[in-house]
C-alpha cells in the first residue's frame, strides 16, 4: 500500500536570519566563556600575588624567629631589629600558644593592651597547620585595615603585618594589560566568526530558497547551482540539488511510465484490476468494471464489490490465505479460475505482490473457445473429407491387387476413378492450404498490381471445354484496365472458385454474368451471378462455411472440397472487401462483392 504523504507544519518566522542567529547564539556563548575566563584569571593573578605577599611575610617572621634565636628574647633587641629593618611599616607580634601576646611593636609604642588572639583566623591556621593569613578591614588594636601572615615556631607564632593601604591593594592587583589583551582577541574572533556566519548564512539562504522552489515543484536553473560557495557545504548543498534533480526526473519518467501504464490498462484487450492489500482500488479500466457486471448478478457500484461475486469467490478466499505471506525472492502468488456465465467464457487470475497488493484479471475468451471448436470441427470434416477419397483409392487397389486377371476395360475404368479422387484429393490440399496461409501468415502474402479484367478473360479461356459441356454462356462485361493492389493468386482464386461453383452446380444450359457495376475512390464492386437454379434461402448465410454443402452427396459425387467459397470469403476479405450471397430475382444465384484499390487507385477506368 503506497504510503500517504506526511503533510509538515508550517515553519516559524523569525525577524532575524539564521546566520545572525547563530552569530549572536555563538557569540553569546563566546562571550560568556571569556568574562568566566578573565575573572578566573583575574582570581588567579590575585591570589598569585596574595601568596607572593604572604611568602615575603613568613620571610620576616622566618628571620625575626632566627634572630631571636641568637639573641635573648628582650624588647629593646626587638625594637632595635625593627628600626633598622627596610620595610618601614613593618608591624611584628609574637604569640605564644595559649593566644597571649608577648609582643607586640604597635602596642609597645603606644602602651595599648592587647587581647588575647586565639580569635584570630591567621593564628587559628598558624596554630592548626603551621602558618597562615588574612586581611581584617578594621584591626580591634589599631583601627586600621591589615594583611597578616603567621608563622609556628616551636611553642610561640610570629606574625607580620603591612597595612592594607592603597598602594597594597595596588600591588595585590591583576595586570589589567591581559584583559585588554582579552579583549581585543575577543573582538577579532567575533568579527572572523561573524564573517564565516556570513557566508554560512549565504550558502543556507541559496539552500533555503532552492528547498521552497523544489516544494512547489518548479524547475532549477543552473546559474542556482554556480552560486553556492566554493566550499565543504557548498558542494554539500551541489549534490543536494542534483540529488533533486536526479529524483525531479525520475519522477518525471515515473510519471511518463504511469500515463503509458494507465493508457495501456484503458486500451487493454483484457479487464484489468489492481488493488491494495485491505482490498482498495488503486486503478481499474473499463472492461475490468464491464466484465465485473456481466458475471456478477447485480451491478457493482464500486470496483470492491467484486470480492463479493459468489463466481468470484475461490480468488477472495485465495487472497485472504495468501496476502498475509511474503514471497521475498519467490514468484508472486498465481491462481486463476474459469467461468461460464450467460453464455460467455472468461478466465479469471488474480497475481499477488510481494507488498501484499494484488492483481484481477478478467479475459472474455468466449470467441478463443468458439475458434478452439471451430477448429477442432474443422480437423474433424478435414479428417472425413481427407478419408473419402483416400479410402476410394485404397478400394479400388485392393480391388486391382487381389484380382491380377481383371478384365482390361474394368482395370482401366478402376484406375480412372483412382486418378479422378487423387485429383480431388489434390485439390483438397491446395485448398487447405490455401486458406491456412491466409489464416496463418496474411501479412507475409505478397502484392502486387493486378488486372483483374484480364485475369478473369483468362479463366474464361481456361474453363472454355467445361463451358461447352454444359452448355454455359459467359457474358463478360467488365471494363478495360481494372487494376488493383492484390496478391495475384487470391485474386485468381476468388474468380476461379466462383466460376468453378457455377459450372458444377447452376445447371445446364445457363448464361454466367460478370460485371463491374460500381466503382468509386475506394473499392470496386462486383457482381458475379448466374441464370441457374440458385439456392433455398435457409442455405444462404452458410455458403461460405468451410465443407459446408447444400446437397452433401451431389458435391462430393462433382469432386467439390467443400472450401471453395470459403477461399472466395477469405481472399476477398483479404483484400479490403466483403461479399454476400443471394437469390437473382429472375432464377439462379448472385455473389457481390467489392475488392479496395490499395495503392493501385490511379489505374482504375
Amino acid at each position: 500500500m503506497p504510503a500517504s504523504p506526511v503533510t509538515l507544519p508550517p515553519a516559524p518566522r523569525h525577524l532575524l536570519p539564521f546566520s545572525m542567529r547563530l552569530f549572536l547564539s555563538v557569540a553569546a556563548i563566546f562571550i560568556a566563556f571569556v568574562i568566566f575566563f578573565i575573572a578566573y584569571q583575574y582570581k588567579r593573578e590575585r591570589d598569585y600575588k596574595v601568596s607572593l605577599l604572604d611568602m615575603q611575610l613568613q620571610d620576616y617572621n622566618s628571620r625575626l624567629y632566627e634572630f631571636l634565636e641568637e639573641e635573648p628574647f628582650d624588647t629593646e633587641v626587638i625594637d632595635e631589629y625593627l628600626r633598622d629593618h627596610p620595610e618601614e611599616n613593618l608591624r611584628m607580634t609574637i604569640i605564644d600558644l595559649r593566644g597571649d601576646v608577648l609582643y607586640d611593636s604597635y602596642t609597645h609604642v603606644t602602651g595599648h593592651i592587647i587581647g588575647n588572639h586565639l580569635d584570630r583566623l591567621e593564628v587559628r591556621q598558624a596554630l592548626r597547620r603551621g602558618e597562615g593569613y588574612d586581611v581584617r578591614r578594621t584591626s580591634e588594636t589599631t583601627g586600621q585595615t591589615y594583611f597578616y601572615s603567621a608563622t609556628r615556631y616551636a611553642d610561640r607564632i610570629y606574625r607580620s603585618a603591612l597595612p592594607y593601604d592603597l598602594n597594597l591593594v595596588k600591588s595585590l592587583e591583576a595586570d589589567p594589560q591581559y584583559l585588554w589583551f582579552t579583549v581585543g582577541v575577543t573582538l577579532l574572533l567575533l568579527v572572523f566568526f561573524y564573517s564565516l556566519t556570513c557566508k554560512l548564512g549565504k550558502a543556507i539562504n541559496h539552500l533555503r530558497r532552492f528547498a521552497m522552489r523544489a516544494d512547489r515543484d518548479e524547475a532549477i536553473e543552473t546559474e542556482e547551482i554556480d552560486a553556492f560557495p566554493q566550499n565543504e557545504l557548498g558542494e554539500i548543498s551541489q549534490h543536494i540539488v542534483q540529488i533533486y534533480q536526479r529524483l525531479h526526473d525520475t519522477k518525471d519518467a515515473l510519471y511518463i511510465e504511469r500515463e503509458k501504464l494507465i493508457t495501456h490498462l484503458q486500451i487493454s484487450h483484457e479487464g484489468l484490476g489492481v488493488f491494495t492489500r485491505n482490498k482498495k482500488e488503486i486503478l481499474v479500466n473499463n472492461l475490468f468494471t464491464q466484465y465485473c457486471n456481466l458475471i456478477s448478478d447485480t451491478n457493482l457500484k464500486t470496483s470492491e464489490e467484486v470480492f463479493g461475486i459468489p463466481e468470484l469467490q475461490s480468488l477472495t478466499e485465495f487472497i485472504n490465505r495468501n496476502r498475509d505471506h511474503y514471497f521475498i525472492g519467490k514468484e508472486e502468488a498465481k491462481m486463476s479460475v474459469t467461468i461460464h456465465k450467460n453464455g460467455r467464457t472468461f478466465i479469471a487470475e488474480c497475481i499477488i505482490f510481494q507488498d501484499d497488493s494484488f492483481e484481477l484479471s478478467i479475459n472474455d475468451v468466449t470467441q478463443e473457445e468458439e475458434q478452439a471448436q471451430l477448429k477442432r470441427q474443422l480437423t474433424q470434416n478435414i479428417a472425413h473429407e481427407l478419408k473419402t477419397p483416400v479410402s476410394s483409392i485404397q478400394g479400388y487397389l485392393e480391388t486391382i491387387t487381389n484380382n491380377p486377371d481383371m478384365p482390361s476395360d474394368q482395370l482401366s475404368t478402376f484406375i480412372e476413378r483412382c486418378y479422378a479422387q487423387s485429383n480431388r484429393l489434390s485439390r483438397l490440399l491446395r485448398d487447405i492450404s490455401v486458406l491456412t496461409r491466409m489464416d496463418e501468415a496474411p501479412g507475409l502474402i505478397e502484392m502486387e498490381r493486378t488486372d483483374i479484367t484480364a485475369l478473369v478473360a483468362g479463366i474464361v479461356d481456361e474453363v472454355s471445354l467445361e463451358l461447352e459441356e454444359k452448355r454455359l454462356t459467359v457474358v463478360n462485361t467488365l471494363q478495360e484496365r481494372i487494376v488493383v493492389h492484390g496478391n495475384h493468386s487470391l485474386l485468381y482464386s476468388i474468380f476461379r472458385n466462383l466460376m468453378d461453383n457455377a459450372i458444377a452446380y447452376a445447371g445446364v444450359g445457363v448464361r454466367v454474368n460478370i460485371s463491374c457495376f460500381r466503382e468509386d475512390e475506394r473499392f470496386y464492386y462486383f457482381s458475379f451471378a448466374d441464370t441457374g437454379v440458385g439456392v433455398s434461402p435457409q442455405h444462404l448465410n452458410r455458403l461460405f462455411e468451410r465443407f459446408y454443402r447444400v446437397d452433401k452427396g451431389r458435391s462430393r459425387k462433382l469432386g467439390g472440397t467443400g472450401l471453395g467459397l470459403a477461399i472466395v470469403k477469405n481472399a476477398v476479405i483479404m483484400h479490403g472487401g466483403s461479399i454476400s450471397a443471394k437469390n437473382a430475382p429472375g432464377g439462379g444465384l448472385e455473389f457481390v462483392f467489392t475488392l479496395a484499390k490499395g495503392k493501385a487507385e490511379s489505374g482504375g477506368t
